[in-house]
Formats: structure tokens, sequence, C-alpha cells
């Protein structure tokens, strides 16, 4: 069980690795085509996301998952 947070960490800076990739290459490509900006937009956030499982060792597992019943989670 204490392996789930290190796992979650290292899926998401794998994650970062793999689309900063393409955020790169979308930047380069909004240029020509504005349209990409928003498939960009998604990318950085999707970036960002795992970014913070990375770094915020005070996330328990359970708060990463979305809610089973389909109701959204409000931040406390």
């Amino acid at each position: 069980m204490s392996q789930q947070p290190d796992r979650a960490k290292q899926l998401a800076q794998n994650l970062v690795e793999l689309l900063s990739t393409y955020e790169e290459e979308l930047m380069a490509l909004e240029r020509d085509t504005p349209v990409l900006g928003q498939l960009r937009r998604a990318v950085g956030m999707a970036i960002a996301e795992a970014c913070y499982v990375i770094s915020d060792p005070s996330q328990s597992t359970e708060a990463w998952a979305p809610p089973a019943d389909g109701t959204t989670r409000r931040p406390s």
C-alpha cells in the first residue's frame, strides 16, 4: 500500500515527460494554426495536474480519483 503514492508520482513524472514534447510541438503549430491553442492549453493543464501530484506530499491517493457517484468534488 505504501508503494501506491510512489507509483502514482512515477506515472505522473512519465506523463509530464511525454506530454512536454507534445506541448512544445503544439506551441510551434499554434503559430500557423491558432485553433490548436485549445489543444495546447488542455495538454498544459494535464501537465500542471501531473506536476501537482508529483509535488504535493499531503495528498492521499483517495483524493486523486474522481468520486464514484459521478458528483463533482469541491475543494475544502
